[in-house]
């Protein structure tokens, strides 16, 4: 990929890209790296919003890959998804990826940079790909329910991307939302097919209640959804002349990267040098008042969005009962009223409550005034600062090969069910500070213990002594669940040397 990206640079940096009106291929881009904070104790750290299926079986990144079937945007649609995803999430997007049929590209980021760099490495890697493209270019964590009139403000923004324009999707809003930024809308542009367009005029950041409520009586300010639509020639000419240094560290990052399995990993030290802005900050405020590069315009997205950004907007989504409730999972209702509670197991039982959130997973339980619920950020940050476990990670974590759930702990020991995936194994390793005890509940294991490897069936055991170098795999072809009872000094998931790892852990 080296060569082509850099001959890609060399005729973007001279001007060169291919003529407009071209018949390019459109790629959808995916960006997946954010976190969600809003949403804990549902969203972790490690287990961020996009992973999850907040609104049906379906991830909310899920739901974005099928948005795209069947879409006709006029032009050739690329043979693949292209998805930016934090490096720590590599594993669980893959699989979700894989399991909903989707072919992907999938490009790691080693550190978090916002949403500008994001791009940046997405228009690299399509010049690469095909010399030039048009991008439609999605989170991964939003919501739509009219994938019609979606499809529908797609074919309109490819057909003016194609032109040159740098196109953003508006939401005309319905109330006054301090949530969500805001684009000032400018001139009509005339119809692009059946939905009229308008002239960017600036980005406007979240603004507090009185001003949202003027954007909405002036009918001059649209939400701000974060779908873009452009040509990779046109944003990478915008980046490299608004923001140069992200430019040049995502050049970096793309050239100096390798592809690892199914993944492509940019170059660590070039990426992390990347200066951390989002598309609406490096570009997209420049273009109203500095048109040499493209203009800006905004497109109508009447298709039911949501940024599912907090519990009240899922809320507000949800199907409601005849007093405004929304129950998931185990939830009974006794006299209440326009109350959100969401049981991940145990009962939640809702009495006389009134505009409240209650969220139950098997580790913490949220209950929020419905007005407040976008200070639940603040409480994550209380417990990353106290160092809580609960920020990062549920009890339940995610593996390669299957999860682990930490069913009890206490003064020196731990208790972990584990589930490990038919022929999958985890890493070849040792402990400092701690002994294991495996017992294989279901399934066959095969176990390495220093020099030996031997099998041990259901209701067998197998101890594992301290600095002893250990595997655990399942060579059967169903999956294997043990229980795991750890012992000693220390019991942090940081007392693991590896020795060899087939998924690339260091």
């Amino acid at each position: 990929m080296t060569a082509t990206v850099t001959a890609s640079i060399a005729d973007i940096r001279q001007g060169g890209a291919a003529s407009l009106n071209v018949k390019l291929k459109v790629h959808p881009v995916i960006l997946a790296g954010g976190s969600g904070t809003r949403l804990w104790p549902m969203s972790r750290e490690q287990y961020p919003k996009q992973l999850i299926g907040l609104l049906g079986a379906d991830s909310l990144l899920q739901s974005t890959t099928r948005r795209l079937d069947a879409l006709d945007a006029g032009h050739p649609l690329a043979d693949q998804l292209m998805v930016v995803a934090n490096e720590e999430h590599r594993f669980t997007t893959a699989e979700q990826l894989r399991t909903s049929g989707k072919a992907s590209h999938l490009i790691l980021e080693p550190a978090g940079r916002d949403t500008a760099p994001a791009l940046t490495v997405a228009a690299l890697s399509v010049a690469a790909q095909d010399g030039d493209g048009i991008m439609v270019v999605m989170p991964a964590d939003h919501a739509v329910t009219d994938i019609d009139a979606f499809h529908k403000a797609v074919a309109a923004g490819v057909q003016l991307a194609s032109d040159g324009h740098i196109v953003t999707m508006g939401i005309v809003p319905t109330h006054a939302e301090t949530g969500y930024g805001y684009i000032r809308i400018g001139a009509a542009l005339g119809s692009s097919g059946p939905i009229d367009a308008h002239r960017l005029e600036r980005f406007v950041e979240k603004p507090h209640l009185e001003l949202a409520q003027r954007y909405i009586e002036s009918q001059e300010y649209w939400w701000n959804s974060g779908i873009f639509i452009m040509r990779a020639s046109t944003w990478l000419k915008a980046i490299r002349h608004f923001q140069p240094a992200i430019f040049e560290a995502c050049e970096a990052a793309v050239a100096n990267g390798k592809a690892d399995g199914d993944f492509f990993r940019l170059n660590r030290e070039a990426f992390s040098a990347s200066p951390s802005n989002s598309i609406d900050y490096a570009v997209m405020e420049q273009l109203g008042g500095d048109q040499t590069v493209a203009t800006g315009v905004v497109v109508p997205l009447l298709a039911g969005w949501s940024d599912v950004g907090s519990w009240d907007a899922i809320w507000q989504i949800s199907e409601k009962d005849e007093t405004s409730n929304v129950g998931r999972g185990n939830v009974m209702f006794e006299g209440s009223h326009s109350t959100f509670a969401h049981s991940e197991g145990r009962l939640i039982a809702c009495v006389g409550t009134h505009d409240l959130v209650v969220v139950e997973t098997a580790d913490a339980v949220l209950v929020a005034d419905k007005s407040r619920v976008q200070d639940v950020k603040k409480i994550v940050g209380r417990i990353r600062a106290e160092g809580g476990p609960q920020a990062a990670n549920h009890r339940k974590v995610h593996r390669p090969w299957g999860h682990y759930d930490s069913v009890d702990t206490g003064d020196r020991f731990q208790v972990k069910r584990i589930v490990v995936n038919a022929g999958a194994r985890l890493s070849l390793q040792m402990h400092h500070h701690r002994a294991e005890h495996w017992i294989v509940v279901r399934g066959t294991a095969l176990v390495t213990r220093g020099e030996e490897r031997f099998i041990v069936s259901e209701n067998e055991s197998a101890y594992i002594p301290l600095g002893t170098t250990h595997r655990l795999e399942n060579p059967g072809k169903m999956p294997l669940e043990i229980i795991e009872v750890q012992s000693g000094s220390y019991l942090g998931e940081d007392d693991i040397v590896r020795f060899d790892d087939t998924y690339g852990r260091q």
